[in-house]
């Protein structure tokens, strides 16, 4: 692709961003039934058959009376079942294309990691970007995902924020991604891996925020 083609989606990608910030309400699914995610991905599957995701979300968040259990508006609560369905139908659209790379990469969110001051001794590369995990907790999703990827011949980016993703796809060259954030993030993210032609898979986070955020492990393990 031509260099202007490239300045053009990354820009494009960083508007999106700025246009579109990471969900507005806090939300944590850690304490939610695993029934749900069960049936969620089961409703993916369907929906990547025959559709009207907006329709199967609003059953779904009725049925398990989600937004009681973490305390949004029935309409965010809504949105937010939308968006992990959408996420689940592009991993089951691009699972055989994604299966098929060899040169693969891990971005994940830097608001995972255990510590967000001093105590965490990752190194910030500026010319990256990207945080360089340097295992200071054992038990930091960060540090136990790296790891997991790393053996799997994974590239790990841990990112400061997604407008980080263009220009490490530009410069390095994978042939596929897999991505951890707020499902919201990951959209916006697929359609930039679209033009692309980057076959990805995406994590949503189960737990938002600017600290602490949470995702699956065994998700994660999954997939790479």
């Amino acid at each position: 692709m031509k260099e202007k083609g490239w300045d053009t989606i990354i820009l494009i990608y960083i508007n999106l961003v700025n246009m579109r910030m990471p969900y507005k309400f806090n939300f944590d699914l850690t304490s939610i039934s695993k029934n749900f995610f069960k049936e969620l991905l089961v409703v993916a599957y369907k929906a990547n058959t025959y559709g009207k995701i907006g329709l199967r979300a609003k059953n779904l968040v009725k049925k398990f009376r989600l937004n009681e259990i973490i305390g949004v508006d029935l309409s965010e609560a809504i949105s937010l079942v939308e968006d992990l369905l959408t996420v689940y139908v592009k991993n089951i659209q691009n699972k055989s294309s994604f299966e098929s790379t060899n040169k693969r990469a891990l971005f994940l969110p830097h608001c995972a990691r255990k510590y967000m001051d001093n105590r965490c001794k990752a190194i910030f590369d500026p010319k990256v970007p990207t945080y360089i995990c340097q295992a200071c907790s054992e038990d930091c999703i960060v540090n136990q995902s790296s790891k997991i990827a790393r053996e799997r011949g994974y590239d790990v980016f841990v990112v400061p924020g997604g407008s980080c993703l263009p220009k490490i796809l530009k410069e390095r060259g994978y042939e596929g991604v897999v991505g951890v954030a707020c499902s919201q993030e990951l959209k916006l993210a697929a359609l930039v891996l679209e033009r692309f032609g980057i076959p990805g898979q995406g994590i949503p986070l189960i737990r938002n925020g600017c600290s602490n955020t949470k995702f699956e492990l065994e998700v994660l393990n999954s997939i790479l």
